[in-house]
């Protein structure tokens, strides 16, 4: 004879209703709105902002003031990741100060400071050889490259739901994508669409490897080490690129307090967004950062409602929930990894971990009693 559950007021179950789907439920309810879920949501919008910070002030800059030195961009964020990061690795001692970690590691950091700057050079390049139509299509590209590459270095496995909010997530790009076809947004005097394709493409690559190396490094070492080092060497490569491919346009610019301003502004934040970033991904995963980011063209569409005169769609609503809907699938269940002999558990996404674990019931313990003691105690 089935039990009848007990009335639970917090769970909102009118008493005399069988368990089993109120449980459900409430544990889906309390997974997808706990704590840690809400607090990944909040910093991955964050880093969104930060990125449409930088595009909308780069869109000034290219528009407005006929300013297109992205390397010269680039070069003063790596110059303001070394005044505070690496600066701060000089103060350190032993195994974790400047001296040691460029000693044994500098041309691992040498090609991460390579692979990140021509995958910043390379996007932002596109822009001008191809549409916002086909630079978000084809950005998406370094999703399921960054999930593989995850899988065979990071040794990450994913569960079903994780494929199947990636493909939610896509399906909102594709629905964004839409809403530019419909407000004319696409439309554009491009010219050299293919190379631009294949700058996107190639910068969607660059940014996988970027993220899979950011992600082990701040995983399993510190954060301060990777943006120092990044800082160091991607100061001297994004110098040496300047002044050989940016030289004359730096000469070009008419300097004025407003395109300072714009400079400063995106400087900022994009020292914001390499500073959180590291943050977020240790939280979770370069993965689920890459999903929550989807959201910043439609940050810098809300915006350009009212400084470039975009036209608006509805579909830009459904586009951005849609995504949401994707991220939360994602972040609400833990990866794991390939190797669970490990005490490290970096390579998971910790922050659902430890929820998880949090809410596991204890395992039921057996005892075996010898019969003549049981017949004791009866």
């Amino acid at each position: 004879m089935e039990e009848e559950d007990v009335y639970q007021p917090s769970l909102g179950r009118p008493p005399g209703r069988k368990t089993g789907v109120w449980d459900l439920l409430a544990r889906v309810g309390k997974k997808i709105f706990s704590w840690s879920v809400l607090k990944t949501i909040a910093m991955g919008q964050m880093v969104s902002l930060f990125i449409c910070g930088t595009a909308v002030t780069s869109q000034f800059l290219a528009e407005t003031y006929k300013v297109d030195t992205p390397m010269l961009q680039s070069f003063i964020n790596y110059c303001l990741l070394f005044l505070v990061y690496t600066v701060w690795l000089a103060f350190r001692a032993g195994e974790n100060g400047l001296l040691q970690i460029v000693r044994k590691k500098w041309w691992k950091y040498l090609f991460l400071a390579i692979v990140d700057v021509e995958a910043n050079y390379s996007i932002v390049k596109a822009y001008q050889f191809t549409t916002i139509t086909s630079v978000q299509l084809l950005d998406c590209v370094g999703i399921p490259v960054l999930m593989a590459l995850s899988w065979f270095i990071l040794r990450a496995r994913y569960r079903l739901i994780h494929y199947i909010a990636v493909v939610v997530c896509l399906l909102g790009v594709g629905t964004m994508v839409g809403a530019d076809v419909v407000s004319g947004r696409a439309a554009g005097s491009a010219t050299s669409m293919l190379i631009g394709d294949v700058l996107v493409l190639l910068g969607a690559c660059l940014y996988a490897v970027s993220n899979v190396c950011e992600e082990y490094v701040v995983k399993n070492l510190t954060r301060e080490e990777f943006l120092g080092m990044l800082g160091l060497f991607g100061t001297f490569v994004s110098g040496i690129q300047l002044m050989i491919v940016e030289y004359t346009a730096i000469g070009n610019i008419q300097w004025d307090w407003k395109v300072g301003l714009l400079f400063a502004v995106f400087a900022l934040c994009m020292f914001g967004l390499y500073s959180l970033m590291p943050i977020v991904i240790r939280l979770t995963s370069a993965t689920s950062v890459n999903l929550g980011i989807l959201t910043a063209d439609l940050y810098s569409l809300f915006f350009g409602l009212f400084l470039f005169k975009y036209q608006f769609s509805v579909l830009y609503i459904l586009a951005f929930v849609v995504i949401m809907v994707g991220f939360i699938m994602y972040c609400s269940t833990a990866t794991y990894s390939a190797e669970p002999e490990r005490t490290n558990q970096g390579l998971d996404n910790s922050a659902m971990k430890d929820e998880e674990e949090a809410t596991e019931e204890p395992a039921t313990v057996l005892q075996y009693i010898p019969a003549e003691l049981s017949t004791r105690m009866d």
